[in-house]
């Protein structure tokens, strides 16, 4: 049996782990995982029975959520139709005859929501939160991370044959011979490895301070020179911008690799392979399954998600804030939503008091710092308004399955191009009621707490105070504390870019973020080492997630850090499948669940002190080690 004073993660959590089952269409079980299996049998169930006539929900967006769910259960029309609704697409790519010719085309692909590697979109400025702007991103890349294409990097070579193999299975489908299935892919895997060399790695797209680089509109359109951005863009916004963000340099300073007649064969490869694998979920059952063969590889998942399931995933995806609101209603009480906000304004009080009581920081940056966190704003539960654009998602009669999907996608695209120049709407949710998770917005200075995740383990009015404040009270201040990460720290009250450190704070903060850094890099997770530069953000909001909620903990009488540090052990617990965890660890900014548990819980006394930790103990960790930020 394994001892809390030598692995904590697995004393608390290693009985359960023995018997844990991973689900064979996931990737992973365990505290998030266990709600969102629970809530997807919920969305399941409840489709099924709107199906049927039950409990119809009067509103006209879930109306069309039901009507668009009855086209993409329907397996049979789908397996009739087969590749038929993509194949006039494929015949459209093929049929340009130059870059030149596709590139005046680009305009009426993005407006009908169809490939056009055209990565640019509309975002608030991140000198001025309250405005949107054009920014340009670059192509997607095959593999997880830039790191994974490095010569000799065995999983890479592995994952690249694994794609070939879902390709050769796939593309026959669409019409190509063996010959030509073989040159589309070796074209799009040519041009995939070319933007490989140029595009940000995960680690240095999660430094969000370094991605701003504006550029004069004009500068911006000599680096691509045989791409009409002029003509495309005032199509599209109606009028020439006047700059552009590029957090992608490097890949727009090689952009004639991309954007040219010379590159136009590898490009036009890379523009059929990729719609015959993106619509791949609209088609036949059979279709689905080949088109996600891929994903599956890289996730280690034995088989594809069920039909049933497929469908009520896919037809809620243009809905998902819908349905959200509606999951909230049924399962989130008027008594949860008053005590979360108790303990949210409590988590922001304390996390105040932390902040005056701050030893390191001069007094005017202290200052600033709780004006900062006097100006979060909370948003518990789900949204108080839904998107105006949901009510024109409208399902007419006679229409198939991909022609609705599509336009849908072009109500997104027009919305979204529609905000350029205008204010962020700062009522609009990114993520939905009904998804296990929270966020906190650098931009708008606001933290979200979904319903979903408001709920056991993570929170409960069974739970004692304490095992709260170690689950959804740390998740809580985990969200404050991102306000004031490697990342968070770079933005002013308002969401804006902008230094309100004097240059000894900052230094004296750089100090303690790069111990959490060293506590984290190298560490083995499934055979691969944990990247601490790319998970600092995180463990930093983690660090400052537990100190906070812990303060507030011991305001109750009854305090508990034993409940208090299990229930943070509990909420973490997971078992996932190895390839799982080995593409976590290239590309996710979390850290394993197992470290943010182990790690974290010995830079606190009261860790030592709860379990009778000693020297000789593998949980030990020296005071003069112990690292601590807020």
């Amino acid at each position: 049996m394994v001892r809390l004073q030598d692995d904590f993660y697995d004393a608390i959590n290693g009985d359960w782990e023995q018997t844990a089952v991973i689900p064979d269409d996931k990737p992973r079980t365990g505290g998030f995982s266990d709600l969102s299996d629970e809530i997807e049998q919920w969305l399941v169930t409840t489709a099924k029975n709107w199906q049927k006539g039950v409990d119809v929900p009067e509103t006209s967006i879930l109306k069309n959520f039901i009507a668009y769910h009855r086209l993409a259960a329907d397996t049979k029309t789908r397996n009739e139709l087969g590749t038929t609704p993509v194949q006039p697409l494929i015949e459209k790519y093929q049929s340009y005859t130059s870059f030149s010719d596709f590139a005046s085309h680009i305009v009426e692909l993005e407006k009908l929501g169809f490939p056009n590697v055209l990565p640019l979109g509309v975002e608030p400025d991140f000198k001025d939160a309250q405005t949107n702007v054009l920014w340009a991103g670059a192509l997607s890349i095959l593999l997880p991370d830039t790191t994974y294409y490095e010569k000799g990097h065995a999983q890479g070579e592995m994952l690249l044959a694994k794609f070939r193999e879902e390709q050769e299975s796939l593309l026959p489908h669409f019409g190509f011979s063996k010959s030509e299935t073989t040159k589309l892919i070796d074209q799009y895997l040519a041009l995939d490895a070319r933007a490989a060399k140029v595009v940000l790695s995960q680690e240095e797209n999660h430094e969000y301070a370094k991605l701003y680089h504006p550029y004069d509109w004009q500068k911006f359109t000599s680096l691509a020179p045989e791409l009409p951005l002029n003509d495309i863009l005032t199509e599209l916004i109606g009028q020439k911008p006047d700059k552009i963000i590029i957090p992608e340099e490097r890949f727009w300073a090689a952009a004639d690799q991309f954007y040219s007649e010379k590159a136009w064969p590898l490009l036009q490869a890379y523009l059929i392979v990729t719609v015959a694998n993106q619509f791949t979920s609209y088609l036949s059952d059979e279709l689905r399954v080949l088109g996600g063969q891929y994903q599956r590889e890289l996730t280690g998942l034995p088989e594809a998600m069920a039909a049933e399931k497929a469908a009520v995933y896919l037809a809620a995806q243009p809905f998902n804030q819908a349905i959200g609101v509606y999951y909230a209603q049924q399962k989130f009480s008027p008594e949860a939503k008053a005590d979360v906000e108790n303990k949210v304004a409590t988590m922001i009080e304390v996390f105040k008091q932390r902040l005056q009581a701050n030893q390191w920081l001069d007094n005017a940056t202290r200052q600033k710092a709780v004006t900062k966190l006097n100006t979060i704003v909370p948003h518990i539960g789900y949204p108080e308004k839904l998107p105006e654009r949901l009510y024109k998602k409208i399902v007419q009669p006679g229409m198939t399955l991909f022609d609705i999907a599509t336009q849908f996608r072009q109500i997104e695209i027009a919305h979204t191009w529609s905000q350029w120049h205008q204010p962020v709407d700062r009522s609009e949710w990114h993520m939905p009621a009904h998804l296990v998770n929270a966020y906190y917005d650098p931009q708008q200075n606001q933290i979200v707490f979904p319903a979903a995740i408001l709920q056991a383990p993570f929170y409960s009015l069974q739970q004692s105070s304490s095992a709260n404040y170690g689950g959804i009270g740390a998740v809580i201040a985990h969200e404050i504390s991102h306000a004031f990460d490697t990342n968070g720290a770079s933005f002013d009250e308002f969401g804006s870019l902008n230094n309100w450190w004097t240059d000894d704070d900052f230094a004296a903060f750089k100090l303690r973020t790069d111990q959490v850094v060293s506590q984290f890099d190298g560490l083995d997770s499934y055979g691969v080492k944990v990247n601490g530069k790319l998970t600092v953000s995180e463990n930093v909001a983690d660090l400052g997630g537990l100190a906070a909620a812990l303060a507030a903990a011991k305001l109750d009488a009854e305090f508990s850090a034993v409940a208090f540090f299990e229930s943070w052990a509990t909420i973490w617990r997971m078992k996932a499948r190895p390839e799982y965890m080995r593409l976590l660890a290239a590309s996710d900014p979390h850290g394993p669940a197992a470290l943010r548990v182990n790690v974290q819980v010995k830079n606190f006394d009261d860790f030592f002190e709860a379990f009778d930790v000693q020297p000789d103990d593998d949980m030990w960790l020296a005071a003069g080690e112990r690292v601590q930020i807020w």
